[in-house]
């Protein structure tokens, strides 16, 4: 998810409370896990924080995403699985940054306090990149499950992974899409100039001259407009086959709606910026018969719709809610880094994190393993179209 979340508070003025300092770092008592037979070395106490908004307006993500990762600590301590030769007990310490950037600086210092073995999360883009030095200095991972600016992993820190495929991955295979399968060969691309609606157009670009497509046409508006009547005359004018935008929904939903009204009936397509339901409301009968599609990180292939459908099932009796968003990419992100603790034979940071970057297994998601940056060398897209009044999933890109 993009760092700048649409409403998200702009500024937090205190801290959300944090969980106290355990009393033991390394031994606990097994009657937590009932059933575990407690082993001579004794039993290892393994925190693993995770942060997200709690509060705010997308605090109904981050609740899914904390979700998502309790799930998985307590599958996890239903295996009485070991790390080396002590037997696991996993907690979850769970905080809450509520979208913001110096909160969530201050909940990774805090964090870092608390002595945690490795954290997952943040959830957007903004809090994550200058929470990822805090962690990167106290040598500690941290694996974000949404977090899409290309940014995070290249601040050049190798305690930085990530689960989704990032925006200029997301851009160029809808830049692929567009002239590949939506036979886009004249393409007209206007953005927001922000860091995410540009980037992402940046990369959309990039796809469609390598798949052999002509961006005959490149604007930018501001990111408050409402009013395109110049802008959509020139396109009008260059008659091309595809229009992307890259930037938020509140700005192509008016864009849409008058290119639709002039006579301009090129398939519209744009990021996860714009793929909402409130596309819809913003632009009004001119989302309609598929001619409008958008891509979001990330997406389950056939193969693996079991296993997420029954996940989803224990995920709604356990919690009450049903899945949202991004708790299936939380559940193995906490997932990969016990593998990687089980492969390293220690919970130590420093020791597993090498193991973590070389290690690959399938999860609720997929395939997921990592390359040199500490991207998941298997991001996928999935591609939206709108018709009817509603958003449906027509393919997950690779």
């Amino acid at each position: 998810m993009e760092g700048d979340v649409p409403g998200a508070s702009p500024a937090v003025s205190a801290v959300p409370p944090l969980l106290p300092l355990p009393q033991s770092d390394a031994v606990v008592d097994t009657a937590a896990q009932p059933g575990c037979e407690r082993p001579a070395a004794g039993v290892l106490n393994v925190r693993i924080g995770h942060v997200a908004p709690l509060t705010g307006p997308i605090a109904h993500l981050g609740r899914d995403n904390e979700n998502g990762a309790r799930l998985a600590v307590e599958d996890l301590n239903a295996k009485c699985l070991r790390i080396g030769e002590k037997l696991a007990k996993f907690e979850l310490v769970p905080q809450d940054d509520a979208g913001d950037p110096m909160t969530g600086v201050r909940v990774a210092q805090r964090l870092v306090g608390l002595r945690v073995n490795g954290v997952v999360g943040h959830l957007n883009s903004g809090t994550t990149i200058p929470a990822a030095k805090i962690y990167r200095d106290a040598g500690i991972v941290q694996l974000s499950p949404s977090a899409t600016n290309p940014r995070y992993t290249r601040l050049g820190f190798n305690t930085a992974f990530r689960m989704l495929a990032d925006d200029q991955r997301l851009g160029q295979m809808l830049g692929r899409y567009a002239v590949e399968v939506a036979k886009g060969k004249r393409i007209a691309i206007i953005d927001d100039q922000t860091a995410y609606g540009g980037g992402v157009a940046d990369s959309f670009a990039a796809g469609v001259t390598t798949a052999g497509g002509t961006v005959i046409r490149r604007d930018t508006v501001n990111q408050y407009a409402t009013s395109f009547s110049s802008l959509v005359a020139q396109v009008k004018a260059v008659e091309p086959d595809v229009v992307f935008y890259g930037g938020m929904d509140v700005v192509a939903g008016p864009l849409l709606r008058q290119l639709r009204q002039a006579g301009v009936n090129a398939k519209f397509m744009g990021g996860d910026g714009i793929c909402t339901l409130e596309l819809i409301a913003l632009a009004g009968a001119q989302v309609a018969n598929d001619s409008v599609l958008c891509g979001e990180a990330g997406g389950i292939d056939d193969e693996y719709r079991p296993a997420m459908k029954a996940f989803a099932e224990r995920f709604s009796q356990r919690f009450g809610v049903p899945v949202l968003l991004y708790a299936p990419y939380t559940y193995d992100a906490v997932q990969a880094l016990v593998q990687a603790m089980q492969s390293a034979g220690s919970s130590d940071p420093a020791r597993y994190r090498s193991a973590l970057a070389a290690n690959s297994f399938v999860g609720l998601t997929g395939p997921v393993s990592f390359d040199a940056k500490g991207d998941n060398r298997i991001g996928t897209l999935t591609l939206y179209a709108y018709g009817g009044g509603r958003r449906v999933a027509v393919a997950v890109l690779h």
